[in-house]
């Protein structure tokens, strides 16, 4: 095996895969180092394996709770998580070996162990040292980390990530969720299909904090009908261990409160893999809140020659984040000029039922930037196609620049909400105004026709409210 490359991406994930195969693509010798399975976290352990389990819940809240109602008679509904487990570890297995793939059809090295960094653009690997000429990309990614202020140090049994959360035999009788972000959400849905009864706990004031308050409203009111318990702005105080699991000590609005449950999923908090790298043999910062400091606009850290994308770059922690950037950094080192990455205008999506998806602004930071804007609203209760396929939950929301018509954000709540965000997420990178979104004639009848109605709304025109 050469010990030379243009260049070498340290972590086969996201990220590094793809700025591999770009690199590739241009002609550059490239190696990848990665001490585990090819496909990272989102993969193996996060993504695509969540997504497989989202799918089974999905089948089995419609089976169980539509059924009837669509003409379909079903005597017994009985869920099995261990099935529903295994075969979304056969979907993370084909997956990650689509990668390797990859990695043989592009002609890249790929290099199986742990990474060094050394001065002079190297890295090493055990006893054998490689030598990037053009560039070292880290690609390292995250991992969950445990709250042990709260007792909630992980120990893969009682109290467990969502890492243990994918390869549990069978769901718990009962499960208290700890952060409501998406991954929190997620592993709710997931988990309520499955029988297990939910307490969802999240230290700031809504569920899905970071989304649109309708969105978090809309989410937290459909997972009410399903008897899933949210308690926000609550903070867990301490954990004691029982016999039957454990009793989590929560203080929420000021009033405390026991939960008691078989097993504690932490959904809250990762840590960027930047330990035991050689970033300080090599001179690479890192910022205030652990991240590899980078230039912006080029990703490359403060030491010539080396570069760093995805997590360790720091936020926004997404999979597609990563990828772009790993894109951006392959033609830099080939020599083009990329376009920059619009870091406001990536999408932000949970997968829970309804989905919920997002790009740019909500309305509260529009509000406290104080922007003048007009808000476009269309239910999909008001939308044929919605209604003949019982998704009547949720909403299309446009924010708007009042005077020129400038999608300032975009929010989705329901069915294929993942799907439907790319035509705003186009409309915004492009700068279309919401005149000429409308001037888009839309199919009918489609979910993607609430997109367009909203946007009329946003104007004063809208038509089937």
């Amino acid at each position: 095996m050469s010990k030379s490359f243009d260049v070498i991406v340290l972590g086969g994930g996201p990220a590094g895969y793809v700025c591999a195969i770009r690199a590739a693509q241009l002609g550059l010798a490239t190696a990848v180092v990665e001490k585990d399975k090819l496909g990272g976290v989102c993969v193996n352990i996060g993504c695509i394996p969540t997504k497989a389990l989202l799918y089974s819940a999905l089948v089995a809240n419609t089976i169980a709770h539509e059924a009837k109602g669509l003409g379909i008679s079903v005597s017994e509904v009985a869920t099995d998580y261990g099935v529903a487990m295994k075969r979304s570890r056969r979907v993370s297995e084909q997956n990650s070996k689509g990668v390797g793939f990859l990695m043989k059809k592009n002609d890249i090295t790929v290099i199986t162990g742990a990474g060094t960094l050394q001065p002079g653009k190297k890295v090493a690997v055990g006893s054998d040292v490689y030598t990037a000429t053009k560039g070292v990309v880290i690609a390292t990614g995250s991992r969950v980390l445990g709250i042990p202020p709260a007792g909630l140090d992980l120990d893969g049994k009682t109290i467990i990530s969502s890492d243990d959360a994918l390869f549990l035999e069978q769901a718990p009788e009962s499960l208290a969720v700890v952060g409501a972000g998406a991954v929190g959400c997620e592993f709710a849905d997931i988990f309520n299909a499955f029988g297990s009864k939910i307490t969802l706990i999240e230290a700031l004031p809504r569920i899905l904090p970071l989304e649109d308050a309708d969105s978090s409203e809309t989410v937290a009111k459909s997972f009410k009908k399903r008897k899933i318990t949210t308690m926000a702005g609550a903070m867990v105080k301490s954990t004691t261990i029982t016999d039957a699991g454990a009793a989590l000590a929560v203080d929420a609005g000021g009033k405390s409160h026991t939960v008691e449950v078989e097993v504690v999923l932490v959904a809250a908090g990762r840590a960027v893999n930047t330990e035991s790298i050689g970033l300080e043999a090599v001179g690479i910062e890192l910022d205030e809140r652990g991240f590899i400091k980078v230039d912006r606009a080029s990703l490359q850290t403060g030491v010539k020659g080396y570069y760093a994308i995805g997590d360790v770059a720091g936020p926004p922690m997404l999979a597609h984040k990563g990828s772009r950037e790993g894109t951006v950094v392959a033609e830099r080192l080939a020599g083009q000029t990329p376009h920059a990455i619009w870091y406001d205008n990536i999408p932000r999506v949970t997968y829970c039922h309804p989905e919920v998806a997002s790009i740019g602004l909500t309305e509260d930071e529009c509000r406290e930037q104080g922007l003048d804007y007009q808000v476009g609203k269309f239910p999909f209760s008001a939308n044929g196609r919605a209604r003949a396929s019982n998704a009547t939950d949720g909403f299309v929301k446009i924010i708007r620049d009042k005077a020129y018509g400038e999608i300032l954000g975009a929010h989705i709540v329901g069915a294929d909400a993942s799907e439907m965000i790319h035509e705003l997420a186009v409309a915004r990178q492009n700068e279309f105004t919401v005149e000429e979104i409308d001037l888009a004639v839309h199919a009918h009848p489609t979910l993607s026709e609430a997109v367009a109605e909203a946007v009329l709304d946003s104007m004063g025109r809208v038509i089937h409210t």
